[in-house]
């Protein structure tokens, strides 16, 4: 199923039939809008890709339903390869529209030159001459970690993008005025990795009253930041992951008292407030345990047993509440070497039945808790 999606998915088409089965797959138009002073770097407002860009819609078979879920991904991804499995098989299980929306800066919210393997690699000689060896540098982070470095409060700005483009989505969703999608009351999501970090500040912010109701399903995600360990080949470089650390668990509460420009943002809004308290266990708590109190049984979280980026401990102790967890948490285990960045490797080999297994049995869990077509 990977080697086929990947195949046959077009960014640039508008309808994408999948051979020998009803779902389909439709690129929709979007256009980001915010405003200029939540861009922590000025040109960043500038790069026309991560205003005007299109996300994949996969369609259900029987597209009557009004079920909706949102797949956000993971941090420096830069195509939807791994995720189009994981779309097809939600919408063709729950039969729900499933929206793969991308994260600002990622994927194809990006200009081509970001993903010239030339310019990674001149990239990567610079910084390399620059910096010494670096732990975990690599062509595939050169990129992220070069401008989480520079400006690390990027992490905040790119996800509060992406939030307030989510909002509008969804606003089209409710209000039924999507192209693709019809009019439905309610939204949920499945959220991998930082997508999840992304997802629960949503879900608890709860902007405009949006997300009243909805569900969010957790793979691999759920800690607050500062049990993350977001060094990684495929992330980000030591250099970078120890800017961004020391600038939102050591530095920014300081920041904010300093008469930071965005001050009223994260002491008056809901999104600035739940952000500040999924940056430590510490900070914002009687907050962040009231919020997660509230949410319970509409956050379920499954969790990976040798993942070393966002590690199962961390996330149990954000979801717990007075020692309790208030989220369903699950952690499994897989027969075959895998990883945070790739849960399900590709193997042709007898693994491969194993891998599928696996999945299964994640997708499963995640389609039942999500919500199954009534039979």
């Amino acid at each position: 199923m990977y080697g086929d999606l990947k195949a046959i998915y077009d960014p640039l088409a508008d309808i994408i039939d999948i051979p020998g089965s009803t779902v389909s797959i439709r690129n929709v138009k979007f256009e980001s809008t915010m405003d200029d002073q939540f861009f922590s770097a000025q040109n960043d407002a500038g790069i026309e890709e991560n205003n005007d860009f299109s996300y994949p819609v996969f369609v259900p078979g029987e597209a009557t339903g009004q079920k909706v879920i949102l797949l956000f991904h993971g941090l420096n991804e830069r195509s939807w390869d791994k995720y189009l499995t994981w779309a097809y098989y939600l919408a063709k299980t729950t039969g729900s529209y499933v929206v793969l929306f991308p994260i600002s800066f990622h994927i194809n919210r990006t200009p081509d030159s970001w993903r010239d393997p030339r310019a990674s690699f001149k990239s990567f000689n610079l910084r390399r001459t620059d910096l010494g060896d670096i732990e975990k540098s690599s062509i595939a982070n050169v990129l992220l970690s070069k401008r989480l470095s520079e400006t690390p409060l990027r992490f905040f700005s790119s996800g509060y993008q992406t939030v307030v483009d989510v909002c509008h989505l969804v606003e089209s969703i409710k209000n039924g005025t999507h192209r693709i999608i019809p009019q439905s009351p309610k939204v949920d999501i499945f959220a991998y990795s930082i997508g999840a970090f992304m997802a629960q500040i949503i879900m608890m912010a709860n902007p405009k009253d949006l997300f009243s109701g909805s569900k969010l399903f957790i793979f691999c995600g759920g800690s607050v930041f500062s049990n993350m360990k977001g060094t990684s080949k495929y992330i980000m470089d030591k250099v970078a992951y120890d800017n961004v650390y020391k600038y939102y668990v050591d530095d920014f509460e300081n920041r904010i008292k300093r008469g930071y420009s965005l001050y009223d943002f994260f002491n008056n809004n809901s999104l600035g407030l739940t952000f500040r308290s999924m940056l430590s266990l510490a900070r914002g708590k009687e907050y962040r345990d009231k919020a997660l109190s509230r949410l319970g049984n509409s956050i379920y979280a499954i969790a990976l047993a040798k993942d070393t980026v966002i590690p199962p401990n961390g996330i149990m102790e954000t979801l717990s509440v007075n020692h309790a967890i208030k989220c369903r948490v699950k952690v499994i285990d897989f027969p075959f070497n895998y990883c945070h960045e790739s849960p399900f490797p590709v193997f042709k080999t007898e693994l491969g039945k194993e891998v599928d297994c696996c999945f299964n049995r994640v997708f499963n869990e995640a389609a039942s808790f999500l919500g199954r077509p009534s039979t």
